[in-house]
């Protein structure tokens, strides 16, 4: 296998707490706490968990809007952990970003056409050739190029949604970050822009990192998941076996409440109900973060963090009892 585009390892994003008069540090969150994983040219790797479990962290720590408190992140193995804003300019237009809701992600004083030539112009690109780009990505999302000069108030979501996609696409990025990309959007319209997607995806050979908490467009979408839990990874591998032979009970409990279309199948379906409390990230248990809910939990789990083992190939999960 060739050398993966993106090679994230021992990931830590840990947020100070402060209090007291003089703001001192109280604790920490460990909002991301040790997170390893690849992604390889042209894949997708969805990121899966319950809101807080650190996954939008994860991106941001990524793109560099959450600072690294260690661990490493390389990108076609250069490291960019510890870039500064100024020196990760040359990563615009290799590596962008779909945030969850278009409306907030727009300028709405900017017209289409300058939103989504922005990064054209950042990159010094002339007036006449960024109007050209833009138009040919404008068509390539099914915007009309007679819309360039309109507002995005005068759209749908679905639409914003769509010049998101070509703001991020109109510098020809390897990997795009797709944090909650379609959450915000009616029903209706959710499929076309993960179609939309798809289509890119295979015509400019993009990667993508899928944040999601809907296990259903997840796999539709990505070739491998990884399921996130209080700031860690408890299973990784391929979509369709996390789905088909889940071996994390973390996995296994959030696959069982995916609705299923046959009333009978919903009926005679198990549910694993979770007890317990969920733990908080600026007090976290000493052993597996996920011990407190587990229903199979032994003493062992509650002494020492498990690490991620692999399982079968290209499967891993960090349970002991597996």
């Amino acid at each position: 296998m060739s050398a993966p585009l993106l090679s994230v390892r021992d990931l830590k994003v840990h947020f100070p707490i402060r209090g007291g008069l003089f703001g001192k540090v109280a604790g920490l969150v460990k909002a991301v706490d040790g997170v390893s994983f690849d992604i390889q040219a042209g894949e997708t790797l969805a990121l899966v968990g319950e809101s807080g479990c650190g996954k939008s962290t994860t991106g941001n720590a990524i793109l560099g809007l959450s600072p690294v408190t260690s661990g490493s992140i390389l990108y076609e193995g250069r490291e960019i952990s510890a870039l500064a804003a100024a020196d990760r300019k040359h990563l615009s237009g290799e590596l962008q970003v779909i945030f969850q809701d278009p409306a907030s992600a727009l300028n709405p004083k900017m017209t289409v056409g300058d939103a989504i030539g922005e990064p054209l112009a950042i990159a010094g690109v002339p007036s006449a050739e960024r109007k050209r780009q833009v138009l040919e990505v404008m068509e390539r999302v099914g915007l009309r190029t007679s819309q360039y000069d309109r507002y995005p108030a005068e759209f749908s979501g679905g639409q914003r949604q769509r010049i998101v996609i070509a703001r991020a696409l109109v510098r020809r990025p390897k990997l795009l970050i797709c944090d909650e990309p379609v959450s915000a959007l009616d029903v209706s319209v959710r499929s076309q822009i993960l179609n939309l997607m798809m289509d890119i995806q295979q015509d400019f050979g993009l990667a993508y990192l899928f944040i999601s908490h809907d296990l259903s467009v997840v796999r539709h979408l990505a070739d491998r998941v990884a399921v996130m839990y209080l700031g860690s990874i408890a299973e990784v591998g391929e979509t369709e076996a996390i789905f088909d032979q889940p071996t994390h009970p973390y996995t296994e409990a959030l696959l069982s409440a995916i609705p299923l279309p046959d009333p009978k199948a919903q009926r005679q379906r198990k549910k694993i109900i979770l007890t317990g409390d969920l733990p908080s990230p600026a007090n976290m248990p000493p052993g597996c973060p996920f011990a407190p809910r587990c229903p199979e939990r032994i003493d062992p789990c509650e002494a020492a963090r498990p690490p991620l083992r692999t399982l079968f190939p290209e499967h891993a999960a960090a349970c002991i009892r597996r």
